[in-house]
Parts: structure tokens; C-alpha cells; sequence
């Protein structure tokens, strides 16, 4: 986990480095849209320390407490994260009501677009390398504030454009439509992390693309087994946790079920990455699907 935290304390830096070139487009301009946008970016900081801390905490081991670690403290950074922009969404709608009711005429819009252009360029460069890597290394905290990120940058691009209308065009109330058009965006945004991290503390199932390579793995590497059945799966951060009943011969040494069971548990830690496994040996009276060879019911149920 040490590279999803420095991957944290990166966007740490490049929060405050963003906020600060969107607060200095806003006071160029005195846009509201702009003055949205720069909201928006405190949002992204606090974010990024919310992650920094979920991260730090799930890296810890296990431990009395806590025997199946502390993964799950990912998704609360991702929960608290969609809270907050949800705040931030209210807060831009406030602020547009108020544009709407006394709208007024831009400063040195070229220059302030421009600032704002360079924030947005570092926001979408940043982006993907959190979504990237916060999905090669399994970090929740890491993809939601990577999302967030590139959600922003979309936002952005439309005030840019919408900004630039406005001093070509004259038409001040759309400075305020902009500012409640990006609200909206936000709020969506908002629901969909919530949304996402709340399945997370649910407890929710691998994709089917992963459930089937797992049951495939486990049937591929049965061999000596009868059945295996009740395989479930479910992720808990970065640590999926795989389970089944494994059905073998009454007469087998529990020597010869074991090597069974550390062979399908090596192909599985290659096969998806953190997993952890937990296999329960049962005699063959306890088949569910008697006669039924490993492979056929493993890569069939």
C-alpha cells in the first residue's frame, strides 16, 4: 500500500496547487461559474486528505479488533467524499441564485480562462494516473478521487466554454446558468461515488468476468476432489475474499486434502490479485451434486 499513499499525498499537492490557480482565475474575473469551478477544487483537497487517512488505516494489519483488516476504510473516504460534493453542489446553486439575481460584468476574462485552462490540464493529467493506478493497485480511496478528478475536469471544460460566450457575447446570465449547470454535474457525480462505496461496505460480489475466473481456477485445480460447491466471493477494498466447500473422498488422508487445497489456493493468489481463500473439506456424503465431476460443476455453477 506504500504506493497508493504517496499516490494520496500527490493528490494532496496537486489539489492545493489547482485550488489556488481557480481561485486566482475567479479573482481575475469575478465569475460566478468560475467562483463555482474554484469551490469545487476545496472539495478536491479535502477529498484527497479524507483518502491520505483511509489509505494510512487500511494498510494497517489485522488485529484483535479488527481480524479481516482494515480495508473497508477506503470506502468511508469514498462515502465522505460524495458527501462532500454534494455540499459543494449546494453551495455553487447558492451562489448562482445570487449571480442570477444581480448578474455583472466580467474582468479580464481572457486572462482568468487561461489560469483556469492550466488548472484543468494538471486536474485531467492527474486523473488518470489516480484511476489507473488506483485500479491496478485495488485502492477504492484512489479510483473515487480519480473519478472525481476527471468529473471536475469535464465541468471545467464547460465553464471555459461558457465563459468565453459570455465575453464574446455580452449575455451575463449565462455566467450563472453555467455556475448551476456545474452544480447539477457535481451532485450526480456525488451519487454515483455514493453509491458505489456504499455497495463496497455491502460487501458486494466480484464482477461476473472475475467470479467466473475464479470458479474456473478452483475447478481447473480440484484435481482429487469430487465437488465443490456453495462458492461464494466478495471484496472488502482491495482484498477479495473467496470461499467453498470442497468435497472429497471419506477414505482420503487429510494430508492429501490439504495438499488439494493449498494447490487451488496458490492458482487463485495468481489468478486475482489480494485474495484471500477459505475452504472448508467435507466427506463425499456431503456432496450436494453426487457423481457430479469437479470441473463440470465448478465452471457450470
Amino acid at each position: 500500500m506504500g504506493h497508493a499513499v504517496q499516490a494520496s499525498v500527490g493528490s494532496i499537492v496537486v489539489g492545493l496547487v489547482v485550488l489556488g490557480l481557480k481561485f486566482a482565475a475567479y479573482w481575475m474575473t469575478g465569475s460566478v461559474a468560475l467562483y463555482s469551478d474554484a469551490l469545487e477544487s476545496i472539495i478536491n483537497v479535502a477529498a484527497a486528505l479524507a483518502a491520505f487517512v483511509a489509505l494510512r488505516v487500511s494498510a494497517l494489519p489485522a488485529d484483535a479488533n479488527h481480524p479481516f483488516g482494515h480495508n473497508k476504510s477506503e470506502y468511508f473516504s469514498a462515502v465522505l467524499e460524495g458527501v462532500l460534493i454534494v455540499v459543494a453542489a449546494l453551495a455553487i446553486l447558492r451562489e448562482a441564485y445570487f449571480g442570477f439575481l444581480n448578474p455583472h460584468p466580467l474582468d479580464a476574462p481572457a486572462m482568468g480562462l487561461a489560469v483556469n485552462g492550466v488548472a484543468s490540464a494538471i486536474n485531467a493529467g492527474w486523473s488518470f494516473v489516480l484511476i489507473r493506478y488506483g485500479r491496478r493497485w485495488r485502492s477504492p480511496a484512489l479510483v473515487a478521487d480519480g473519478k472525481h478528478l476527471l468529473a471536475d475536469v469535464v465541468t471545467s471544460v464547460g465553464v471555459l466554454i461558457g465563459v468565453g460566450l459570455v465575453a464574446v457575447t455580452g449575455w451575463l446570465v449565462l455566467d450563472p446558468a453555467l455556475a448551476a449547470l456545474v452544480a447539477l454535474n457535481v451532485l450526480w457525480t456525488g451519487w454515483g461515488l455514493v453509491r458505489e462505496s456504499v455497495g463496497g461496505l455491502m460487501d458486494e460480489a466480484p464482477s461476473t468476468v472475475v467470479m467466473e475466473r475464479i470458479r474456473h481456477t478452483v475447478a481447473e485445480h480440484a484435481n482429487g476432489a469430487t465437488e465443490v460447491h456453495d462458492l461464494r466471493a466478495r471484496h472488502a477494498g482491495r482484498i477479495t475474499f473467496v470461499e467453498f466447500h470442497l468435497v472429497v473422498p471419506g477414505t482420503m488422508s487429510v494430508h492429501d486434502a490439504h495438499m488439494i487445497c493449498d494447490r487451488i489456493e496458490e492458482a487463485l493468489e495468481r489468478e486475482v490479485a489480494d485474495v484471500q481463500v477459505s475452504i472448508h473439506v467435507e466427506p463425499e456424503h456431503k456432496a450436494k451434486h453426487p457423481g457430479v465431476p469437479v470441473m463440470t460443476y465448478g465452471t457450470g455453477a
